[in-house]
């Protein structure tokens, strides 16, 4: 829990982050119901910045909005999300300890497009992804980059793109049925059309919350190797696991030989001294190391 608490305290000092949800079996008399786990994300290295990625998992009976505005009580900053209702109280404002901006995904925005174009082949669907597919083009330039390089080449290149984009799903829209699977897919997109425009205003934001859906893959996928969580106290013991494999891991340390050489020491390590055991922290350390030898 010292690196639980440690972990958390480090992502949620971020000025951004990435959140995101999957389910997870849970054992309950005479069946399996379903629970949630949540991840908050923080990596900077899109925008340069220096400090170490982390990851921190949370644990939930349901997926109810009271969950997430929990464990964001404390946070202030950019939050990368989809658009799942119950985060709408943290966007109030006037909201204390500060506000939260929320940051939409295109990958979520253009999946229903690219499922229509590939499946299909419809001519609006296809031009909708190609247009979209420019502005992921421009990101993958820019990786990496400061916040005002960024901005300037969003600026320069993308606003335009994005500009004429809103023009023509608006028109486009128009023609079509409300009930058309493209037109619902177009007001998912335009019903929300300033957190998804926000990118362009701010070098820190991504284009889409991959960073969250990355970590949350790696809970899914393991979903086919194990029954169910045992209880909600096996779930909540599982989001700590997860958070200190996956913050191993976006450090590019081996989370096996992590964990063991924390587990190894972890009592009779002193509590003062608890960040020395961060995977970044072992990191550095056994990198200084290297440069010594």
């Amino acid at each position: 829990m010292p690196l639980h608490d440690a972990i958390e305290a480090h992502v949620h000092a971020a000025e951004r982050i990435h959140v995101d949800d999957t389910t997870v079996p849970v054992l309950a008399k005479g069946k399996c119901r379903t629970g949630r786990v949540w991840t908050h994300v923080r990596d900077d290295r899109p925008f340069g910045g220096a400090v170490a990625p982390a990851a921190v998992f949370y644990y939930s009976p349901n997926r109810e909005g009271e969950h997430p505005q929990q464990q964001l009580a404390h946070y202030t900053g950019i939050m990368q999300v989809d658009a799942y209702s119950g985060y709408n109280p943290l966007y109030v404002e006037g909201r204390r300890p500060g506000p939260i901006i929320e940051a939409a995904c295109w990958a979520h925005g253009r999946r229903k497009p690219y499922e229509l174009a590939r499946l299909s082949k419809m001519p609006l669907a296809i031009e909708m992804v190609r247009r979209i597919d420019e502005l992921f083009a421009i990101e993958r330039e820019i990786n990496g980059l400061t916040p005002m390089q960024r901005l300037g080449v969003r600026q320069a290149r993308s606003r335009p793109l994005v500009e004429d984009l809103e023009r023509w799903m608006r028109d486009e829209r128009r023609k079509l049925s409300a009930k058309h699977p493209l037109a619902k897919a177009m007001s998912y997109m335009l019903n929300r059309w300033q957190a998804f425009a926000r990118f362009l205003d701010d070098g820190r934001i991504c284009m889409s919350n991959n960073a969250a859906e990355r970590a949350v893959r790696r809970v899914a996928v393991g979903r086919k190797n194990w029954t169910f969580c045992g209880s909600d106290n096996g779930g909540q013991r599982a989001a700590v696991m997860y958070k200190l494999i996956e913050s191993a891991r976006l450090n590019d340390i081996d989370p096996k030989a992590w964990l063991a050489d924390v587990l190894t020491r972890i009592a009779d390590h002193p509590a003062r001294r608890i960040e020395e055991l961060l995977p970044w922290r072992w990191k550095l350390a056994r990198q200084q190391n290297a440069q010594a030898a």
